[in-house]
């Protein structure tokens, strides 16, 4: 069974896999030594990769390497299943890396448009030869919302939530559906753009925010919020079948 560690700033998810197939994932506020005792008591546990953005966890990184008979601290230099064109990829975000091979995977030999919206939204593109083109990071939902107060003198701070109409018709309201409905269109268009060139295009959504968009948009897409766990099994799939 395979131990998949996804280590953010503000939270760490892992997935158990048994080989190809999910088995549970887990959501952390903390993630420690203590963490990883449980989860090995619980499952047997033969491999393990994380990839972290946190900079100070050299104490978890060798305590892992300890425990498993594989391990994969993920970085630009671990080999992966598909080829990496982007120009610099010891700057490429792990996450954006790790979701785009797990779409790959779900869905081989097809041109895919991966879209994951968190704090910042990133949509990345995968051709059906599995070469990785590239992609582009824009704001997500909370920054757009905060920005509108922040550099504002009068427009108030808006929590977001699902429900919204098209057009607003409250400052609220029409504070709310313009962000959240600015990153529909925006989705949307990225694909009907992509799709010119790549008529069998396929998109995948992802990440926290996926629920406030997934059911608005005109295209077809896939939504899959445990895309980057799924990936960083496949990583260690990969490496671990060489």
């Amino acid at each position: 069974m395979n131990l998949c560690i996804d280590q953010g700033n503000s939270s760490t998810k892992v997935g158990i896999f048994d080989q190809d197939r999910l088995v549970e994932a887990f959501a952390y506020e903390r993630f420690d030594e203590s963490e990883i005792s449980a989860l090995i008591l619980k499952f047997s546990i033969d491999h393990c990769i994380i990839s972290s953005v946190v900079l100070e966890n050299e104490k978890l990184i060798e305590s892992l390497k300890t425990r498993f008979s594989s391990f994969i601290e993920l970085s630009h230099k671990t080999e992966i299943p598909i080829e990496n064109r982007y120009e610099t990829p010891e700057t490429l975000g792990k996450d954006r890396l790790a979701a785009v091979i797990g779409a790959s995977f779900l869905k081989p030999n097809c041109d895919l448009l991966v879209v994951d919206a968190g704090t910042a939204i990133t949509y990345d593109f995968v051709d059906s030869n599995k070469v990785y083109q590239g992609g582009n990071i824009a704001p997500g939902l909370n920054l757009r919302l905060r920005a509108l107060h922040e550099f504002t003198h009068k427009l108030p701070l808006i929590a977001p939530r699902s429900e919204s109409p098209l057009i607003g018709n409250s400052t609220d309201s029409a504070i709310l559906s313009g962000a959240i409905y600015g990153i529909v269109f925006e989705i949307d268009g990225y694909i009907n753009v992509l799709k010119i060139k790549y008529p069998e295009l396929s998109a995948f959504l992802t990440g926290g925010s996926t629920f406030y968009f997934d059911t608005k948009l005109k295209n077809a897409i896939f939504a899959e919020r445990n895309l980057v766990l799924i990936g960083l099994n496949r990583i260690l799939q990969y490496n671990v079948q060489k």
